[in-house]
């Protein structure tokens, strides 16, 4: 008996003094946190051409498409709201210019309204661009994207359909979303695999450089960190000002390598360039990982006021639903209910369910997780409020496998979501 416990004494010690496996070198990155960001130059110079080329030549309406190319460019390299509704208005005069009759050019417009989350408009143009038939499997393959964006699976399987080729990068990424959609990672990750082989074998940078980040991302959510970090790393050797790439490599240090000070001293760097309010929630986080409250606050409050701003529309709904479900239900509920209107997705209904909770509705919130959530996303995040939604509930025999589950997926959630999920 005591050499049982003498045993358990020691391993005890051993597992809080052993560190999280470290797998990341500030000498790998490093040189990518002070780049200089040509991309940036580069944009802006090709934006003033082709802004003064339009000038000189009023009628060549191609060159509002070039605009538009840069404006869109540059939205990616800042995250600047202003370029993304720029480039919008660009397209708009565009299509106006055409008469709405070059599909190519509707679906430049549908692209720019999936990435303001305005789905239903890109559902409208691309609609259009399927009846004039010009390149019609690109419409397709984008008519896939915003059906699964609108939580319309039976139609996004539909023109998956229409599009099968294993021998077509565009089939494969969108293959590869639509398994892990459905819950089969091994599958996601298998296509997403192949399509890197693809881009490899295409030498186009531009697009190395998104299957790199992508399968990082894919890697992560296996648990697979190692490869994640590497990936990441292999992006940013194609694209030094990778923001999204150097944001993976911070969420590695942080929730993984349990580092909060080097995840921020990485989210710093990115953000003298890169602009976009979820990088304040992600520093609040961090913060409150390190339990610096007026930190937290401060990064909070950043976010809020960024969020006015009313061009962002509906771009960051999900994330106001989740910081202020416990502070402002009653404003967490009614973006909620937004976002249904905008997209009937498991994910919406998820955000209604939570808003219902922290207003002291949990019957209700059990209803609408089991109609519209239950077996529809398999995303943690959800599968997290649903834990939370059985346990008000006394649903306990339905909060044991979750937590089980929710306990692997731990590096995906964060060490924050880590903690409240071993209080479930």
């Amino acid at each position: 008996m005591k050499t049982s416990l003498y045993a358990l004494l020691v391993l005890l010690l051993f597992s809080c003094n052993t560190k999280t496996e470290k797998l990341t070198q500030a000498e790998d990155y490093n040189v990518f946190l002070t780049a200089e960001n040509i991309a940036l130059v580069n944009a802006k110079t090709d934006h003033t051409f082709w802004v003064n080329k339009l000038e000189k030549a009023p009628n060549q309406f191609s060159y509002l498409a070039k605009i538009s190319g840069t404006q869109t460019q540059l939205f990616s390299i800042t995250g600047d709201i202003n370029y993304l509704i720029e480039a919008e208005n660009s397209l708009k005069l565009l299509n106006e210019k055409t008469n709405h009759n070059t599909s190519s050019y509707l679906r430049a417009l549908a692209r720019n309204y999936i990435s303001q989350h305005r789905f239903k408009e890109a559902l409208t143009l691309l609609e259009k661009a399927e009846v004039l038939s010009e390149d019609l499997e690109s419409t397709q393959k984008m008519l896939f994207d915003v059906h699964m964006e609108l939580g319309n699976d039976d139609q996004a399987k539909h023109y998956l359909e229409q599009v099968v080729d294993l021998n077509s990068f565009d089939y494969l990424i969108r293959t590869a979303k639509w398994n892990d959609h459905k819950g089969n990672l091994t599958a996601a990750i298998k296509y997403m695999e192949q399509a890197m082989a693809k881009a490899e074998s295409s030498k186009i940078k531009s697009t190395m450089q998104w299957a790199y980040t992508n399968i990082a991302d894919f890697y992560g959510h296996d648990g697979q960190i190692q490869k994640s970090y590497n990936y990441f790393l292999k992006a940013l050797a194609l694209n030094p000002n990778d923001a999204y790439a150097k944001k993976g490599i911070a969420w590695i240090v942080y929730s993984h390598e349990k580092n909060p000070e080097e995840a921020l001293r990485i989210l710093n760097a990115i953000t003298t360039v890169y602009n976009a309010p979820d990088y304040y929630l992600l520093k609040a986080e961090i913060s409150e990982y390190l339990k610096d409250d007026n930190m937290k606050d401060a990064y909070l409050n950043r976010y809020e006021e960024a969020v006015k701003n009313k061009q962002y529309g509906e771009m960051y709904n999900a994330y106001n639903v989740e910081l202020f479900a416990e502070k402002k239900p009653d404003s967490a509920l009614a973006i909620a209910q937004r976002e249904i209107e905008n997209r009937a997705t498991a994910q919406s209904y998820d955000l209604l369910a939570w808003s219902q909770l922290h207003k002291g509705n949990s019957s209700k919130a059990l209803e609408i997780m089991e109609n519209h959530v239950v077996d529809k996303t398999y995303e943690p995040v959800a599968l997290y409020h649903l834990a939370e939604v059985y346990k008000a509930n006394n649903r306990q025999e339905k909060v044991k496998p979750l937590k089980e589950e929710l306990l692997s997926a731990a590096y995906e959630l964060g060490p924050v979501m880590a903690l409240k999920i071993k209080q479930l």
